[in-house]
């Protein structure tokens, strides 16, 4: 079964992600890794190259391939579910799993990372968090469509990757 982990920059989908292919005996796909491999260059590259639109077209193009796959947890970018037919993709071959988390959470996490995200490296803290809410409410409706909605604000993601597991095996859908 094809587990997707959705949810804002930050919130712990690649790291959880790992852990919890790790303790299930399944691959680990970060789309952001596989647009790095298809397109020869790193995400601020393209961006740079043919900007969000081109590499929201790519994103696109690398989760067909991997909705094609049979048994994976895939870590999506953060806003890999609100562009074009991406969420109903994800939907329909796998399992959604949203971890919600609040701006200024999601803003400390990212404070040590931003020169590696090329839409918040310029920012203040107190702009990130401006910026954070500002997404969060136009991406909400998107990341609300998931199937299982973990709200990550009071907890670790060790908590996290630990239910998630539990879940999945009390539900048959690991391998």
């Amino acid at each position: 079964m094809l587990v997707y982990l959705v949810g804002y920059m930050g919130c712990g989908k690649s790291s959880i992600g790992r852990k919890l292919a790790r303790r299930l005996g399944m691959d680990f796909i970060d789309m952001d890794s596989e647009i790095i491999r298809v397109a020869g260059k790193s995400v601020g590259e393209v961006f740079a190259d043919v900007g969000e639109e081109g590499f929201r077209l790519l994103e696109k193009e690398v989760l067909k391939n991997i909705s094609e796959k049979t048994d994976a947890i895939v870590a999506t970018g953060g806003g890999s579910p609100c562009f074009f037919d991406n969420m109903d993709v994800m939907n329909r071959s796998g399992l959604t799993i949203y971890f919600k988390m609040g701006a200024e959470k999601l803003a400390a996490r990212l404070e040590y990372c931003k020169d590696k995200r090329p839409l918040i490296k310029d920012k203040t803290q107190e702009e990130l968090v401006d910026y954070i809410s500002v997404n969060l409410k136009k991406r909400d409706p998107y990341y609300m469509q998931a199937k299982l909605i973990i709200d990550g604000d009071k907890v670790s993601d060790e908590y996290i990757a630990d239910h998630i597991a539990m879940y999945l095996m009390n539900k048959g859908l690991s391998s």
